[in-house]
């Protein structure tokens, strides 16, 4: 009797253990397989004649342990491949605690990112972390694409809309009004801040559309417990859409929550609502 429930714990034990592998296998797995995920966005003022205008979202790289170049050389390939307006990207192209030269090798290709409307972009915490901001500064000014405390404008006839960006949430000043301080109020404002806790924040421009990453989904989203963190959220009244980003963090684990470059087909909306993909 003691031998036969010796043998059944053991191979309970077994099996729990040979399921904990296939799952690290398949997380592990998941975790360098980027998906290209299209969502209608709808956003508040937005102009008609912006109606499909086409952004591509690129967030997360965390380039460094597990994520190696060859994985960053794929994704810009892709990146460049989709047809597009502009492309945006927010933040946490390194590992925190990577070196200057991490730095150096993601920022050499984030240049090579090429749309008809423009590439505009953000720092998000880790390119801050181990005394790594003035570098990240100093690539994202080289590369002509920083919106950090500014706002650009994109035209179409007479109508336009702008593109601005906040400092990190953590490590930077947020710097939204500043951003938008020379924009007309009534025009259409997008705001790319890595970390969507700042639409929590006070400031008093009117953000018409937020596009952060930061929050990865969650990296494991298992029902019926899936992760709330991407997609489109409704937060203190704006539109805040959260992309799952390409990287990870902690651990090289995702499940159900693939990494994704996310192409976000804007439409004119009365209020802020709900995303359909």
């Amino acid at each position: 009797m003691n031998d036969e429930l010796s043998r059944r714990r053991f191979l309970k034990l077994g099996a729990f253990c040979g399921l904990g592998a296939m799952t690290s296998v398949y997380g592990v797995s998941c975790a360098l397989q980027f998906e290209v995920n299209t969502y209608r966005i709808p956003v508040p003022n937005l102009p008609l004649s912006f109606n499909g205008f086409t952004i591509v979202q690129l967030t997360d790289l965390h380039h460094g342990f597990g994520i190696p170049v060859s994985v960053i050389d794929r994704v810009i390939r892709q990146v460049n491949i989709i047809e597009k307006d502009v492309i945006v990207c927010t933040g946490d192209y390194i590992h925190g605690g990577d070196t200057h030269s991490a730095i150096d090798e993601v920022w050499s290709r984030l240049m090579t990112l090429k749309a008809k409307c423009g590439v505009y972009s953000v720092l998000g915490n880790h390119d801050h972390w181990n005394n790594n901001q003035d570098r990240s500064f100093y690539w994202l000014e080289k590369s002509g694409q920083s919106v950090r405390h500014r706002a650009i404008p994109i035209s179409k006839g007479d109508d336009r809309i702008w593109i601005g960006g906040s400092g990190d949430y953590t490590f930077d000043q947020l710097g939204i009004d500043e951003a938008f301080k020379y924009t007309p109020s009534r025009d259409c404002k997008i705001l790319l801040s890595h970390n969507p806790n700042a639409a929590d924040t006070k400031f008093d421009t009117k953000v018409d559309l937020m596009i952060c990453g930061h929050t990865h989904g969650g990296q494991i989203a298992i029902p019926p417990f899936a992760s709330k963190l991407s997609g489109l959220q409704v937060k203190s009244g704006v539109n805040v859409y959260i992309s799952r980003g390409i990287g990870w963090y902690i651990a090289p684990i995702r499940i159900n929550c693939a990494p994704e470059i996310s192409v976000l087909k804007l439409f004119p909306s009365e209020r802020a609502g709900t995303v359909s993909s």
